[in-house]
């Protein structure tokens, strides 16, 4: 019975994976003006998504009850629960704002992520170490994804920032032109703001992550901190995340050096998850692999 659950788990990821393929085709499409129609092609990329997102919820879920437990114990199993919370939070967010014009990003970095979990990480069921048999698994670990999420669309709308100031500094139509397809975005301004306010919130829930796991860390193993290199890469991302709001809140960082902050701290959150889990050995070596 495991055995056939976790097999749909994997024929609903990978499904999920095929239909987020046609959705980041579609987006890009529209991003480029190719093709008739263009706002039906973003319509039914969201439409795509949608599904994609369903058909992953589906395999996350196959997958947890297949372990008897929730399915985010190890680098393949976060991968789909983080993953999941990337999309989640892009659906969600865009039902209050017009966020369809990242659909290319979103769709692309779920694609490429599940891809790698799916062929480099993935690993059978097994039953959980004695460490990870608390319910401290469950809030812990479901936090620091929830997180993740609003810090990858943060991270998107940084990016998406920077591109569009460039465009709005062109001084000649040869270098405005290039940046065309930009005119789909809002204004650099209002994509900062965006930016912020997801990371706001995606801070607030690190912090608590960070906590969280100080307590789990203290029942345990007896002590609150360690200098564990995950824990300690779980600080540095919580600090850059507080330079950047501090600096944009008090220091008065607009514009490019505060989308670059918060571009670096995202890419320390795969840093952490990547080659922190894969390359370095502690208390917190729970990737699976071998």
């Amino acid at each position: 019975m495991t055995d056939s659950l976790s097999q749909f788990s994997v024929l609903a990821l990978y499904s999920s994976m095929a239909v987020y393929a046609i959705a980041f085709i579609l987006y890009t499409l529209d991003l480029a003006g190719i093709g008739p129609a263009r706002f039906k092609l973003v319509r039914i990329g969201l439409s795509l998504t949608w599904l994609g997102f369903v058909l992953q919820s589906v395999a996350t879920v196959l997958r947890g009850v297949a372990a008897g437990r929730v399915p985010w114990a190890n680098m393949y199993e976060f991968a789909m629960t983080g993953t999941l919370m990337i999309v989640l939070v892009y659906l969600l967010v865009n039902l209050k704002w017009d966020l369809k014009f990242l659909g290319s990003f979103v769709t692309g970095l779920v694609v490429l992520l599940l891809g790698m979990s799916a062929t480099r990480f993935y690993v059978e069921v097994v039953p959980l170490p004695p460490a990870l048999q608390s319910y401290w698994l469950v809030i812990h670990v479901f936090v620091a994804s929830l997180a993740t999420g609003f810090f990858a669309l943060g991270f998107a709308l940084s990016l998406a920032q920077v591109l569009q100031e460039r465009r709005e500094r062109a001084v000649s139509a040869a270098v405005a032109k290039r940046w065309a397809w930009l005119s789909r975005f809002p204004e650099s301004a209002t994509l900062e703001n965006y930016a912020y306010r997801l990371i706001v919130v995606g801070f607030v829930l690190w912090t608590f992550t960070l906590i969280a796991g100080a307590i789990w860390a203290e029942r345990a193993w007896g002590r609150y901190w360690g200098w564990d290199v995950k824990e300690v890469w779980t600080f540095i991302i919580w600090t850059i995340y507080a330079g950047y709001l501090h600096a944009r809140s008090t220091r008065g960082w607009r514009g490019t050096r505060s989308a670059v902050l918060a571009m670096i701290g995202f890419a320390s959150v795969l840093f952490n998850f990547t080659v922190v889990n894969i390359f370095f050995k502690g208390l917190h070596a729970y990737s699976g692999l071998k």
